[in-house]
Order: C-alpha cells, then structure tokens, then sequence
C-alpha cells in the first residue's frame, strides 16, 4: 500500500510533526501588510452572535466610511436573504456592535444612520487615556571643566501647546431660564438607572448635562423621547455612561421644528331672532331682540 501523501503545506504548518495535535485545526499564519482588518476575539468567538451576525459585523468593519449597508444592499451582496440579514443587524444591534438612529437632514429628509462598533464599551483611540510613561532614570552625575566665555542665560519661554481638537461643546437651551424645564432635564438623567441600571450618574454629571437636555427639551422632545434616545442600544457593558450620554446628547440633537400657525380664534355667530312687526315675523340673526332690517328701513 502506498504511504499518504503529505502536502508541503501541510509539512510547513508544523516544524515538528511529533508536536502536531492528535486532531483540530493547524493554523498557518502569514503576516498581512496590505488589505487587512483587525478583529477582536470578543466578536469572532461571540458566544451568543449567530455564524450569520459574526461574518456580518467583520464584513461591515472591513468597508471605508460612506459605504451603504441597508438590508437590500447586502442582500444584493450575499446570498442570505433579506430575513436573514435584518435579524443578523438586530443581533449586532443588541450586543452592541452596531447603531441605527433615524436623522432628519436639514432638506426634511428622513434617513438612518449607521455607527459600527469595532470594540463595544470602548471609547475611540482618540479618546483613550494616554499610556502612563516609565519613571525617566536619575541623572548621572557629570563634572565638567568650568568655562568661563560661557554665560548663563534664561531659558526662551515655551510656546504655548495648542489645544487638541476634542468633542463639539455639549448643547445649550436658548432660553436657560425656564425653571421648569431645568427641572424635568434633571429628572430625566436621574431616571435613566430606572431605565437601565448601567446608567448611573452622578450628581456632578447631571448638573453638567442637564443644560444639553434642556436643549432637546427646548426643540420639542418629549422627556420619555429624550431617555428612549438615551437608552436604546446600550454597548455591553457602557465603560463610561456619562461620557456615552454626553455623546449621544451632542450627536443625535434633533433640529428645531418650524413654529406651527395658529388657526384664528373661533366667533361664534348672532343667535336667531324673530322680527316683532306684525307683519313681518322674518327670522334674522342680531345679539338682541327687535326688527329685521328691513322694518327697521322701513320705520325710519
């Protein structure tokens, strides 16, 4: 009989064959340099995504900003059906790698948006905190030969550093003064825990927020409106619920309604009077009793 062929891949995939496993998987791994997405564990070993949402989210990762994503776009792209793909996006939805808020454009149009999560709960690269730096080492010490053509001057002050380019400021009401709707804003985070008990702020926080809420508030949102927007969507688990409010309250601020036209006031009209010459009994409408006007013609 003829001894199994083993294939040079195979043959590369371990150098030592004694070290190879009785059975599973054997990677061969080669370094990408170009055309490449990184994706964490968290997403390709999900213990309760579906095959369908984990293949789903990396090809969502893999595209540049812009690229359409709609449930008929990727239906025209894969051969999973259009069911299958809508619950894949909510279940991506769910676990927090993907966002679709409803946008009304400035024109009146109405369109989704679509926020993909690479590591739900994380806040952007631009956003993380810088990495604590090493001790810097003693200075050795040094004797050097005086020199005296030298001259001790003061060192040239330091430029100042230019600030870096953060978030938009939160949002402001036009009219602060309304102590009513300061009120219904601070209620508003402080139920938030009771909404989702991952939302727990302090009271420094909702003193800092309350002004962005009172700008919702100010443009016609309801309060239950306000903390549905705040709520929906959650990433598992939100690493910094005041920061993730702060955002949400920025981003997704509605844009003011256009004042609505009052209809005029309503006059209700003169009751019915019967004219009271004798020979007239014309039914007329007046505030008060007497003749029509054409008895009154007459009379005169």
């Amino acid at each position: 009989m003829d001894n199994p062929k083993i294939s040079v891949l195979s043959r590369a995939s371990v150098r030592n064959q004694a070290d190879a496993p009785r059975s599973g998987v054997i990677h061969v791994n080669v370094r990408h340099s170009r055309c490449f997405t990184v994706v964490g564990n968290h997403l390709a070993q999900h213990a309760e995504l579906s095959l369908v949402a984990i293949g789903l989210a990396v090809y969502i990762q893999s595209l540049p900003t812009g690229t359409r994503i709609g449930i008929k776009d990727l239906a025209g792209r894969f051969p999973e059906s259009e069911h299958r793909i809508a619950r894949a996006l909510r279940e991506l939805e769910v676990h927090g790698y993907l966002e679709r808020t409803r946008v009304r454009l400035p024109g009146g149009q109405v369109v989704t948006r679509t926020v993909s999560y690479n590591r739900p709960g994380r806040l952007p690269v631009d956003d993380e905190p810088p990495p604590a730096r090493p001790p810097a080492p003693p200075p050795t010490a040094t004797t050097a030969p005086p020199n005296p053509m030298s001259q001790t001057s003061p060192a040239p002050p330091m430029p100042p550093t230019p600030p870096r380019a953060g978030r938009a400021p939160l949002p402001r009401p036009v009219n602060p003064d309304n102590h009513w709707r300061r009120a219904a804003a601070i209620t508003v985070l402080g139920d938030l825990r009771r909404l989702d008990s991952r939302l727990v702020l302090g009271q420094q926080d909702i003193d800092r927020l309350a002004p962005a809420v009172e700008a919702w508030l100010e443009r016609g949102v309801s309060p239950g409106a306000v903390g549905a927007a705040l709520t929906a969507n959650l990433p598992s688990p939100p690493r910094n619920p005041a920061g993730l409010v702060a955002h949400r309250l920025t981003e997704q601020l509605p844009p003011a309604l256009p004042a609505t036209p009052r209809a005029p006031a309503y006059v209700p009209p003169h009751p019915f009077q019967t004219c009271e010459a004798e020979s007239c009994g014309l039914a007329f409408r007046s505030p008060a009793p007497g003749l029509c006007g054409g008895c009154r013609e007459a009379a005169a």
